[in-house]
């Protein structure tokens, strides 16, 4: 699945192809997860290209380091990152993907960071499932 991305102002804009499409949708519950709430698809280090505003990436990293969260400068957009759970892919910001939207999925599975694999926790790395709803 090959999908056009952009962050809010459109100053960075990318393809990707997405492994395992949008199934591959999670969440994580560790400490800057759970503030930045984004839900990430999954995308093979090769399966991302930035098309157009790269110099405009800022890059945050924390804890171990590993991971790299990558942030339009402009609008302040978190667009990808590279997984500390697998550093040969990317967690892509589902929101940023053309015509995709995170309400469009009703369940989707949430990571457990707090108590990290890589750490010693779970094998598995489930946390739990967050569920959405339409009321209207």
């Amino acid at each position: 699945m090959k999908l056009d991305g952009a962050c809010h102002c459109g100053t960075v804009k990318f393809t990707v192809e997405l492994k395992g499409g949008l199934a591959s949708a999670r969440r994580c519950d560790c400490s800057f997860c759970t503030m930045r709430g984004a839900v990430a698809v999954s995308a093979a280090l090769g399966g991302l290209t930035i098309t157009e505003g790269a110099d405009n990436l800022t890059l945050y990293q924390f804890n171990t380091g590993v991971a790299e969260h990558y942030f339009c400068k402009s609008c302040g957009i978190y667009t990808h990152h590279r997984r500390r759970s697998n550093p040969n892919e990317y967690g892509v910001n589902l929101a940023c993907l053309e015509g995709q939207s995170p309400f469009h999925l009703s369940e989707v599975v949430v990571n457990d960071g707090q108590h990290h694999p890589n750490d010693g926790g779970p094998a598995d790395g489930v946390a739990g499932i967050l569920r959405y709803e339409v009321t209207r």
